[in-house]
């Protein structure tokens, strides 16, 4: 899974953290809980806040 993969790790992301909103996220944390994903195998440079908004954006639409 690669940093462009908003939607596979939206899904994922709610698997992992089924209890956390994901409208109230800290960027820092999206990040490192995205890192943390066993799938998960990019370079932690390519990610800016404009990616971590588009999986925000993904993970609230998987989740309504």
């Amino acid at each position: 899974m690669k940093w462009t993969d908003t939607r596979e790790i939206a899904i994922a992301l709610e698997e992992t953290h089924p209890e956390r909103d994901p409208r109230f996220l800290n960027f820092l944390d999206l990040r490192t809980w995205v890192e943390s994903l066993p799938e998960f195998a990019d370079d932690p440079a390519r990610c800016g806040e404009k990616v971590l908004e588009a999986i925000q954006v993904a993970w609230i639409e998987e989740r309504e």
